[in-house]
């Protein structure tokens, strides 16, 4: 079973294994979907890489992958690696293999970046590209913002609390204007990455904050457990969206270092 908490417009979901935390995640992303679906016609959704997907495999099953409407599905990347697309690195290639192929999607609903390019121009067209996408209404605009108010944001994070392609003490995390941005120094290989910004994960109606493993206990703990402080340790702990929910999906182990003993393994 699960254990659930949380205050406020924040879930934790505390899993006793990767596969019903799997279960759990493409149980959320499905209803979303639907909801989405519902009251739009459409579901954007922006993706990032690593484990997350791995663990987004169940939506390539029953009863996800004849329930689901895929054909509704607007997909982008939070972030991504300025690498060919065929490259080992490429956060869509492995959105592509792992998900991505295996389900009905409309190949011209997926918004990969331009990968011809340098770091900034592709933050640039990756940007542009999105603001099409908001003028036309296939994303939907914040209104407490300019900013584009995607259906989920799923996010992944680092061992030092990283979330998308924004790292601890960067100057990206500062960067207010822009929706998309770029680094040329990535703390992690490779080096050259594009990345949506706080205003712009903080605009989403949902983010989903997936981390598991001991190797994530601690940057759980800071960021969970100082939120609401002036400067939170670690950028996962400025993830709030200021309108949307947000949810942690953790398994015991990245959730032990908690405050409460009852997410403690």
């Amino acid at each position: 079973m699960a254990l659930s908490g949380g205050h406020k417009d924040r879930e934790l979901r505390v899993h006793e294994s990767l596969d019903e935390l799997s279960t759990d995640l493409a149980d959320y992303i499905a209803e979303l979907s639907e909801a989405s679906v519902k009251e739009r016609g459409v579901f954007t959704i922006a993706l990032s890489g690593g484990s997350l997907i791995g663990l987004m495999g169940k939506l390539c099953e029953a009863p996800y992958n004849k329930t689901v409407d895929w054909a509704k599905w607007y997909i982008f990347w939070a972030d991504e690696r300025v690498v060919a697309k065929n490259h080992a690195d490429s956060n869509y290639k492995l959105a592509k293999d792992r998900l991505l192929s295996k389900v009905p999607i409309i190949p011209s609903h997926v918004h990969s970046i331009n990968d011809t390019v340098s770091a900034e121009e592709a933050a640039d067209d990756y940007e542009f590209v999105i603001r099409q996408l908001v003028k036309s209404r296939v994303i939907s605009v914040s209104d407490i913002s300019d900013c584009p108010k995607f259906d989920l944001i799923l996010l992944g994070m680092g061992p030092d609390g990283h979330v998308a392609s924004l790292f601890p003490n960067h100057s990206a995390l500062e960067e207010k204007d822009e929706w998309v941005t770029f680094i040329t120094d990535s703390p992690k290989p490779p080096p050259e990455r594009i990345t949506f910004t706080l205003p712009v994960i903080n605009s989403a109606s949902n983010v989903a904050i997936v981390a598991t493993g001991d190797s994530k206990a601690e940057a759980v703990h800071l960021a969970v457990d100082d939120v609401g402080s002036d400067s939170p340790s670690v950028p996962a702990g400025v993830a709030q969206p200021l309108k949307g929910k947000l949810v942690w999906f953790l398994d015991k182990a990245s959730a032990s270092k908690l405050e409460g003993s009852q997410f403690s393994a």
